[in-house]
């Protein structure tokens, strides 16, 4: 079944906070090697439990480190999170850091694929991860590949959530549609959004509901940035999947 929600509250993004690398608290670290990603570990870690794991798809003309902006309004204890950085370089910003974007064609689809599922085996090599409680989550053109990829790989994903994403053009999205149907979908919408306005939304909702998929549509009051909302309705709605599988 669609659901859709308008949301009334807005609020802005804040800025980085800073994560003390603890084991007793959250552990926020970059990985170096091959393809640059960040990894989060949650606070007051349980090595005996299975933890779900978030993939993030940073937005354009940003990094791998916009992981550590956005898990403390998530959530600083439920998941184990991992953010590989985009295949595309935008340019250098402050401090000569390296900033990037994702192409959401189809040519670029398995190398994304590959980055993804490396950074998947980091998470799990560090962190205690449930192989069937994995998401995949981006903003803007990362959430837009978010779709892209957990459309081809269904099987890989108890979950897809795009901020702000709307849906890729071309390339047989629903090619493995009996997969598909199974695949729970959260998207989340500003009502000014200008790279995804509400006709796109729209147009990509009757396709979802075309296809007979589960969907979670919300609407804020806002442009096309991320709001810290739409980040902790996003846990809810995860932890809702989880905790049913649980049961």
């Amino acid at each position: 079944m669609n659901r859709v929600q308008l949301t009334s509250q807005y609020e802005s993004i804040l800025p980085e906070i800073p994560l003390e690398p603890d084991v007793e608290q959250a552990v926020y670290s970059g990985v170096r090697v091959g393809q640059p990603c960040a990894v989060f570990g949650p606070m007051h870690y349980e090595p005996n439990y299975t933890y779900p794991l978030l993939v993030w798809l940073h937005g354009p003309g940003d990094s791998e480190k916009q992981l550590q902006r956005i898990m403390p309004m998530v959530s600083m204890r439920n998941y184990v999170a991992v953010a590989p950085r985009g295949l595309i370089p935008m340019r250098h910003g402050k401090g000569h850091a390296v900033m990037a974007t994702w192409d959401t064609s189809t040519d670029h689809l398995p190398a994304t694929a590959a980055c993804v599922f490396e950074s998947i085996e980091r998470a799990s090599s560090r962190f205690s991860v449930a192989k069937d409680r994995i998401f995949l989550a981006g903003f803007d053109r990362g959430g837009t590949m978010a779709f892209r990829l957990a459309m081809a790989y269904p099987q890989r994903f108890a979950g897809v959530l795009s901020l702000g994403g709307g849906l890729p053009i071309g390339g047989h999205l629903l090619s493995r549609l009996s997969e598909i149907r199974s695949m729970p979908v959260f998207m989340a919408s500003g009502k000014r959004s200008e790279a995804c306005p509400p006709g796109r939304v729209c147009d990509d909702l009757r396709l979802f509901h075309s296809a007979g998929m589960e969907v979670t549509l919300r609407q804020y009051p806002c442009g096309g940035e991320l709001s810290s909302r739409m980040l902790s309705d996003m846990d809810r709605w995860m932890m809702e999947i989880v905790t049913q599988g649980s049961a």
